[in-house]
Formats: C-alpha cells, structure tokens, sequence
C-alpha cells in the first residue's frame, strides 16, 4: 500500500526543513510506503531549490512547480491529479496539521472498513486575532444555515482519503474551486478528529483577511444560491414598501388635505430602492462572473517545472480518472491533455 502526501508549497522555505524531518521522523510508524507530492504555487523564496534537493536525496519527493501563484485549490486539484497512492493525505507546510495525527488516521482507516475518510476540525482558535476568529465562526455558522452540503465548523482541507474518494474529488471538473464543500459534497463516510489551534512553527501565512473573505465569498457562491434569493426577497420588500408608501402618501394629500412634506423622504426612498439595485445587481454579477469562468474552459494551472512522475502517464494511458485537465508527458513534450 502506498500513502501519498500532498503539500502545497507557497514561500515556505523557513518552515519547510522542519516539516519534511517531522515526516521523515514519523515513517517507521506508519509501516506504509510514503509517495511525497510537493505542489510549489508559483513561491519567490527558495521553497523549489529545496524540493530539489529532497528529490535528490530520497527518490520517494515528487514535487511540481508552477509558471506563476495559482491558489492553494489549484495546487490541492494538481497535487489530486499527481497523487497514485492508495491512501492520499492533503495537509499543509506551515504544521498547523500536526504530522503525528496521520498515525491515528491511518489506524482508523485500517480498522473500518466502511470508513472512507479520516478529516480534522479545529475545536480552538488560540492565538489567531480574534476579529478573525470571529469571522471565521461566522462564516460557517452562516454556511450551516444556507448550504445544503453539511460543512462542520473548524474543518480543515488536512484529511486521509482512501482511492475512491478522491477519484470522486477529480470528477469534479470545475474551475471554481472550493476544496472544502467539495469534499463536504461528494458524500462517503467521514470520521473527523479534534484538536486545538496550533500555531504556525515558522515563516509567515499568505492568507491575508482581504483574501480569506473573498476566499469566504467563493465558497457561499459555489456551494449555495441563497445570495440570490436574498435579492429576490429584497426586491420584493422594496416593491411592497414602495406601494405602501405611495398609498400613504395619496391618503395624506387627497383625503388628509396634507402635502408631502420636503425632500428629505423622497430622498429617503431613492438612496434605499437604489442600494437595493445595485445589491442585487452585485449578486447576479458575482453568479454571471462564475459562468463566464467556468465556458473558458482555462486549465487550473499551469506547470513550468516538475520531477519525474512516470506514473502519472501510466494513469493517463489507461484513463483511469475522469477529470478535464492533465499534463502528461508524450513523446518527450509537456502537453496539455484533456479528455
């Protein structure tokens, strides 16, 4: 059996030594073959040269760099895409995903059959900002409210998959990504494991709050269309209060003998039916905007470099993944494939 590990890599060359001996260290106890998968999202520091060196060292060290910074859902797909284990385990570089958690999944996995995955979920926030903390609760309890796939609070992309369930993740061909709905959205039986915040070792994270609430955005748009019925509802409210406000107004001047009084309401009445066109047009956009990407049909990523993978080719031949973009090398040339 063989375990591949998938670690998405952006400017992680402070903390990458550190996390690839915590690996190496725990490899007697996981009694398994261990097939590393490095994805390099386009990194400026020295993360490639690292990988480098480790493929030189242990011929076990895949890695694939990118031309340019795709996104971590891009380096997750590319890394899905590269992974031939029969288990496969996502986790990051930073050892926030403590490394020690894969001999506990792993037994979980051996010991039940019917158990598909083994995912993880934050029960602590311990030394994050609390503004972000905050936020990130809110999110998910908001997530809970209007998503039909269930997304438990505090998960994290770390988990141990056996083959099925990622053959069920590369199915899923979208250009927009939202790893963890659609690991939430394939279903099969999933145990998670808690644990509290632990702080990143070294280097500093590349997820800024603007990025992360965008980041928050994309996943309410891809997995719900509870936005758009927010626009329809506010739509309609501004329909009923601008009907009742017009009887108000024709009941005081005709029957009453009162005239409208000023500008001040009139105004009132045009600033709030106006943000509520331009609310809803906002929301119709960011939809249409997702459609406009998806009929691209632009690959994920794109790959400057990478070590050899002759397996991959392997699996290419004998299509054994349905998904919409692969690199594969034929006849000596990088060349997009796509079936």
């Amino acid at each position: 059996m063989v375990m591949s590990i998938i670690v998405p890599c952006l400017n992680e060359e402070e903390v990458l030594p550190l996390f690839y001996q915590a690996l190496e260290a725990l490899l007697p106890d996981l009694e398994t073959e261990i097939e590393y998968v490095f994805v390099d999202d386009g990194s400026s520091d020295g993360t490639l040269e690292l990988l480098k060196t480790y493929r030189e060292q242990n011929p076990a060290v895949h890695y694939i760099s990118f031309s340019r910074n795709f996104g971590k859902e891009a380096a997750l797909y590319a890394g899905l895409q590269y992974a031939t284990g029969d288990l496969v385990v996502v986790m990051d570089a930073d050892l926030q995903d403590p490394p020690s958690m894969l001999l506990e999944m792993k037994a979980l996995l051996d010991q039940n059959a019917d158990l598909d995955c083994v995912g993880t979920r934050r029960t602590s926030r311990e030394g994050e900002p609390f503004f972000r903390s905050f936020c990130a609760d809110l999110f998910y309890g908001f997530m809970k409210k209007i998503s039909p796939v269930a997304l438990p609070s505090g998960v994290r992309d770390f988990r141990m998959m056996r083959r099925s369930v990622v053959d069920a993740i590369l199915s899923l061909t979208e250009s927009n990504r939202f790893s963890k709905g659609l690991f939430a959205w394939v279903g099969f039986k999933t145990h998670y494991l808690d644990y509290p915040n632990v702080e990143r070792q070294a280097g500093k994270t590349s997820w800024s709050f603007r990025q992360l609430f965008f980041y928050s955005i994309e996943g309410i748009v891809n997995f719900s269309d509870f936005p758009l019925i927010i626009a329809f509802v506010a739509g309609l409210l501004s329909c009923f209060i601008s009907l009742l406000m017009t009887f108000l107004v024709v009941v005081r001047t005709l029957i009453l003998g009162n005239p409208t009084s000023g500008w001040t309401s009139l105004m009132a009445v045009i600033l709030f039916l106006g943000g509520i066109q331009l609310l809803t047009i906002g929301i119709l956009g960011k939809y249409i905007s997702k459609i406009y990407l998806e009929t691209k049909k632009r690959p994920l990523y794109l790959i400057k470099e990478k070590s050899d993978l002759p397996n991959f080719t392997e699996k290419i031949k004998r299509k054994d993944y349905n998904f919409a973009w692969k690199y594969a090398k034929l006849e000596g040339v990088e060349r997009s494939c796509r079936y």
